[in-house]
């Protein structure tokens, strides 16, 4: 069955240009072929082509499927996208098709891009949905400066910022190791202190990381530092295998 993705398929009786033109002129579909769409909002429908135009595909819904999400929760990742846009265009490809639900993109001191095209993100989001059938189609947002985001996410229930600081340089050189073991500060493993099913967001900086600046403030505002592991990760690395772990953890 061909997968097409029609945000407002309920209300609507024909296919987006853009996916009409794939139906018709790539996969030579016809009157009376069966198709199924998505709304990228938890739902499918089973529908029939009814007319073909040059450059129009109607169609006729047989079957509404609601969708079940296969996460609990809400998987919020916000990071600065890296020079290179190949990585962030892979990095939203494939963390769309292991499954989460928003994608933010930070303006960082650090920051080595300060603008993001998100109509090209949007269209390999889709196309990553479709591929790997994903009932939801993960919220894009416009970029965002890192103060104003912070206190966007004020509610969220679980929030994390993974950097790559020792948190005696955080916390102050007035502070000893053993002061810091007797605060239970460190940086515990993101896995490790995840709960399922809650409001939750991760924070990855640039390739330099977040200024330090960036990250107090971000631990005054309720944040708690995670660790990704022993090595030392790429952006679009780290982003993967936060969103991953989030994954994983909220899998029914």
């Amino acid at each position: 069955m061909r997968f097409f993705y029609v945000p407002d398929a309920a209300e609507a009786n024909q296919l987006p240009e853009e996916e009409a033109q794939h139906c018709i002129r790539v996969l030579r579909l016809q009157i009376g072929d069966e198709i199924m769409l998505m709304d990228g909002a938890g739902t499918f429908y089973k529908a029939e082509i009814v007319n073909v135009q040059s450059k129009k595909c109607f169609y006729q819904i047989v079957e509404t499927e609601p969708q079940a999400k296969e996460w609990g929760g809400w998987l919020h990742l916000a990071l600065a996208p890296t020079k290179n846009m190949d990585r962030v265009e892979w990095l939203a490809e494939k963390a769309t098709e292991i499954g989460f639900d928003e994608l933010t993109f930070l303006n960082c001191k650090n920051s080595e891009r300060k603008v993001v095209k998100n109509e090209r993100v949007d269209k390999i989001l889709i196309s990553a949905v479709k591929q790997s059938r994903k009932s939801c189609k993960p919220i894009l947002n416009e970029m965002l400066d890192f103060k104003a985001f912070i206190q966007q996410v004020e509610d969220y229930e679980q929030k994390f910022i993974a950097h790559c600081y020792d948190e005696r340089d955080v916390l102050g050189e007035s502070v000893s190791v053993g002061e810091m073991k007797d605060m239970g500060r460190g940086k515990p493993f993101l896995y490790d202190i995840l709960q399922s099913g809650k409001k939750t967001v991760v924070l990855i900086g640039p390739e330099g990381d977040f200024s330090l600046e960036e990250v107090r403030y971000a631990l005054q505002h309720g944040f708690e530092p995670v660790s990704l592991g022993k090595s030392r990760l790429r952006t679009e690395t780290a982003a993967l295998v936060a969103v991953q772990m989030m994954q994983m953890k909220n899998f029914y």
